[in-house]
């Protein structure tokens, strides 16, 4: 029982994976090479977002900017290179230190100011999305793009996509920091019992911070390999990168080490959703049913890992 209980959700994933297959109405495309790195081209994006939110998750904090954030660092790259005439490095470094300095201000709010971080970071996105809108003026930004990054997005290595081998590489990482390192146990800690873990002479209030920063590092990096997978950009609020994110971060919660926010489990969970929406889409399903999908997927995922999380806390 604790097998199936930590390997549920890939058998699932198997299971789903398998129907769409053999479903008359998406039997035809659905199991293609080309749908193949299609789902996980798009799973690269969602996973990482995914692995972001799970930095301050696990100190039970929530970061509803990192879809806006990934999409302010898709347009900012784009922009410098077609609006300013920027070189490709210099345009990704500048994106890449916005995407962290939401971090910090994230973090200063929530951690020096006391600050909800549902309304904070709520209204983080709003702000970036505003910011956007006015930057790109209604537009979406092609031309001037270089095209060394379009070519990047589109390279696969051994039949797989760059990206998604990038995202698990940062996965290794983040799994090797929870579990290896101090800094990576301790946010677990504070997430346990904040009070207990201040206690013992732990720097809440810097990690804490440190975790926010993280975060909209790797949303801003999310968001450059957003920008070289579709080749323009376009302001918009995240919603759309960051519920799935959400979904698979909760499923995740789910498998591996139910009851706990894990890496491993956060991947199985993106791969879920982006093989759940990729076979809905192919059956024809109407623009709604993703949405409908990803809701249904998030509102499950959480009542379970909650009620999984209660379960091995009680021992």
């Amino acid at each position: 029982m604790q097998l199936l209980e930590n390997y549920a959700l890939p058998l699932l994933t198997v299971i789903v994976y398998a129907f769409f297959c053999l479903f008359p109405l998406s039997a035809r495309a659905f199991p293609t090479v080309n749908n193949l790195n299609v789902i996980l081209g798009s799973n690269a994006l969602i996973a990482l977002i995914a692995i972001a939110a799970i930095f301050p998750l696990v100190c039970n904090y929530f970061d509803f900017s990192l879809g806006a954030n990934a999409v302010m660092t898709q347009v900012m790259t784009a922009g410098m290179m077609s609006v300013f005439g920027m070189p490709l490095w210099l345009s990704i470094v500048i994106s890449l230190c916005l995407g962290t300095l939401v971090g910090v201000v994230n973090g200063y709010f929530v951690t020096k100011l006391r600050m909800n971080p549902f309304v904070t970071t709520l209204g983080m996105s709003m702000l970036l999305a505003g910011l956007m809108s006015w930057f790109t003026g209604g537009r979406t930004l092609v031309s001037g793009i270089d095209p060394a990054l379009i070519t990047f997005g589109s390279t696969r290595f051994l039949g797989i996509p760059l990206v998604f081998l990038i995202t698990l590489l940062v996965g290794l990482v983040a799994w090797y920091f929870f579990s290896h390192t101090p800094f990576g146990r301790s946010l677990y800690a504070i997430g346990s019992n904040a009070t207990a873990a201040r206690l013992v002479g732990l720097p809440v209030t810097r990690n804490v911070w440190w975790s926010f920063i993280v975060a909209g590092f790797i949303a801003g990096f999310a968001g450059v390999l957003q920008l070289s997978r579709v080749g323009s950009a376009a302001a918009s609020d995240g919603g759309s990168l960051l519920f799935p994110a959400l979904a698979a971060v909760f499923l995740g919660a789910t498998a591996i080490r139910p009851g706990f926010f894990n890496v491993w489990g956060t991947i199985i969970g993106a791969v879920f959703v982006s093989v759940s929406v990729s076979g809905l889409a192919l059956s024809g399903a109407s623009g709604w049913a993703s949405n409908v999908f990803n809701g249904a997927a998030l509102l499950a995922a959480v009542a379970l890992s909650t009620y999984l999380g209660r379960v091995k806390r009680q021992g």
